[in-house]
């Protein structure tokens, strides 16, 4: 067993709290299911959100899945002027055999953000 990290994105269409609950369980069951990860294995998640979401912490969906003993923190995200808004994003460590691959996951509108990635998803 080896350390790993990886990375993932979900989009909303308004600043509420349903919605950023939804992306985030979304996002965290694709990450769980294409990695065959497990909150028993996980080390830490950080969440981050874009300065437009606020009405709700990315990680309070990910502690109703499972996630509830893993160390979870919400963080803004840098306001970088042209940046894509209402973007939840999640960096995950975690344990995993050593011949494992990673897979990212951008869901939604943050497919565009690493283009690169999704032609390998």
């Amino acid at each position: 067993m080896r350390l790993f990290a990886l990375r993932g994105a979900n989009s909303v269409e308004r600043d509420e709290p349903s919605q950023i609950l939804d992306a985030t369980t979304q996002l965290m069951l694709e990450i769980t299911r294409r990695n065959g990860l497990e909150p028993d294995r996980t080390v830490s998640c950080i969440f981050t959100a874009t300065g437009d979401l606020s009405s709700e912490f990315p990680a309070v969906a990910a502690r109703a899945i499972g996630f509830d003993r893993v160390p979870l923190l919400c963080a803004q995200e840098i306001p970088v002027p042209g940046s894509m808004p209402r973007v939840i994003r999640v960096l995950i460590h975690y344990y995993a055999e050593d011949d494992h691959e990673p897979v990212h996951v951008y869901l939604g509108e943050t497919k565009a953000l690493r283009a690169d990635l999704h032609a390998a998803q």
